[in-house]
């Protein structure tokens, strides 16, 4: 079912993905700092929370 559905539509999909590929969408440089905090925060989370992992077990 789903092979045939691909088989079908294998033009409308790619040309969706060429049209989709590079967004038109400018971000100011508030979002990008924001964005980076985030990123930095969520790793920090992550690392604090395989330290707790790797303490907890031994």
């Amino acid at each position: 079912m789903i092979k045939n559905f691909f088989k079908h539509n294998y033009a409308k999909i790619r040309e969706i993905n060429k049209k989709y590929a590079h967004p038109n969408v400018e971000i100011s440089k508030g979002i990008k700092f924001s964005l980076l905090t985030l990123r930095l925060y969520l790793i920090f989370l992550v690392l604090l929370l395989l330290y707790k992992f790797i303490t907890l077990v031994r």
